[in-house]
């Protein structure tokens, strides 16, 4: 297209719809005010490019946001997976944090937790704890459960070290190094049942 970037294209896509339909237009795309192509909440938008964490294809996004909120996504023209496109969850990742309201702003999501909530085994209420006291809790779990489960021999008296009390169920958005990090982590527990999502 000689020069034309993405954004101008849809500005004169824009401009060969109007005309078909025999909308009147300015005279130039440069003199169409932004809200026309319902960019305007993305004037002054923060754009961060990002990672689509839906599946295990790593779609590259264009993430738009004011005041530390999301207000856009969409698919970077850029990455070479996608090359812009996105299929219906990747399009709706702005919604995670954010939902559309009635007077078609975004708002935050109500019933996105952003803190962590635990509830005592028994209890019917919910507490608001804090991160260091909740990883505390997860790897004194993780230990305790492993301890009270490992096994040095099997029952034929061969060397085994291992504990079927845990099971890891892997990530397909995690890359080839993370993985064999995590993957050498769970086999220093002992852990054996170990598999991974993208394999089904």
């Amino acid at each position: 297209m000689g020069g034309l970037n993405r954004r101008d294209f849809l500005k004169l896509l824009g401009l060969g719809t109007a005309g078909v339909l025999g909308v009147p237009v300015a005279a130039s795309a440069a003199e169409i005010p932004a809200v026309a192509f319902g960019y305007h909440r993305l004037v002054a938008a923060k754009e961060t490019r990002s990672i689509c964490a839906y599946c295990g294809c790593g779609c590259g996004l264009i993430v738009y946001s004011k005041n530390n909120q999301v207000v856009s996504t969409e698919g970077d023209p850029d990455h070479p997976i996608n090359e812009g496109a996105l299929c219906p969850k990747g399009s709706s990742m702005s919604d995670i944090n954010t939902i559309v309201a009635d007077n078609y702003t975004r708002v935050a999501n109500a019933r996105r937790a952003d803190k962590v909530l635990y509830r005592a085994p028994g209890g019917t209420e919910w507490q608001v704890k804090d991160w260091d006291w909740a990883l505390e809790q997860i790897a004194k779990r993780v230990k305790d459960t492993r301890d009270a489960t490992f096994e040095e021999k099997d029952a034929k008296g061969v060397t085994v070290n291992r504990t079927q009390a845990i099971a890891h169920l892997g990530s397909a958005s995690l890359d080839t190094e993370e993985n064999y990090v995590i993957h050498k982590m769970l086999r220093s527990l002992g852990v054996i049942n170990i598999d991974h999502h993208a394999r089904l």
